[in-house]
Formats: structure tokens, sequence, C-alpha cells
């Protein structure tokens, strides 16, 4: 088990990061989310949704894809190219989908890119990374 912790200076605020890797599922001990990371996929923003509904991994089928919110609890922004805790072995440092949709045009979803872990949005017909979380 590996423990990050990252004082930010001017805060009294601490985040610590605490994984634990069982196989191909990586889970938060903080917040108790299981992440996938078996393999490294790309798919459309529906064909990530299936994707993931449809995992079974780790003996789980309750997979789903996360919303912006889970997904920036995985970054760690002392690290770039990819900026995710080391215990994660399949991230590419580009953009994964959230299940986050634009909701004043809805043909957009949020997404978080793991070069240096900040967000944006794509459009949802667009080919892009996948990473499912339970």
């Amino acid at each position: 088990m590996r423990q990050i912790i990252l004082i930010t200076l001017g805060l009294s605020t601490a985040l610590l990061a605490d994984f634990t890797k069982t196989g191909d599922v990586v889970t938060d001990n903080t917040t108790g989310l299981q992440w996938q990371d078996n393999e490294t996929v790309s798919k459309t923003w529906t064909g990530a949704i299936d994707y993931c509904e449809s995992l079974v991994l780790g003996g789980y089928n309750d997979w789903r894809l996360p919303n912006k919110k889970e997904l920036l609890s995985i970054v760690d922004y002392t690290k770039f190219n990819p900026s995710i805790d080391a215990v994660f072995s399949n991230t590419t440092s580009d953009a994964y989908w959230s299940s986050t949709t634009y909701a004043s045009y809805n043909v957009l979803a949020r997404v978080v890119y793991f070069a240096y872990g900040n967000t944006s949005y794509n459009y949802k017909s667009n080919t892009l990374y996948v990473r499912c979380v339970r």
C-alpha cells in the first residue's frame, strides 16, 4: 500500500491519496471507489457507457462510467504525463470520458486530461479513453 500526503501551501487542508491494487482493480481507500486498471481502451461516449456497464472485472459486474468529480478524485497534481498515482499501471496522458454531460449542449460531455489533470468538454461522437468505476 502506498500513501501520498500533499499539503498545499497557504491552505490548512491536506490531501491523502491511499490506494490498494488487487489484480486489475485499484481501490481508493479514502472514497471507497474501485477503479478499473486492466487495459487502456478508447470509445465514443456512448460506447464508453456501454463498455463500463458490460465490464466484468475482479468478480464484479456493476461497473459504470465515472462522473467528473469521481474522475478528478484520482488525479495527482504532483505528477504529470500521466497525472495519476503510480499504482495505476494503465493510464494514457490523454482525455478520459466522464459521464457528466454539458447541460446547455448535450452533444458534449466533460473529460479529464491525465497529462496534467485539467478538464474540458469534448464531442460525445469522438473516441477518447475510458476508465470504469464501481
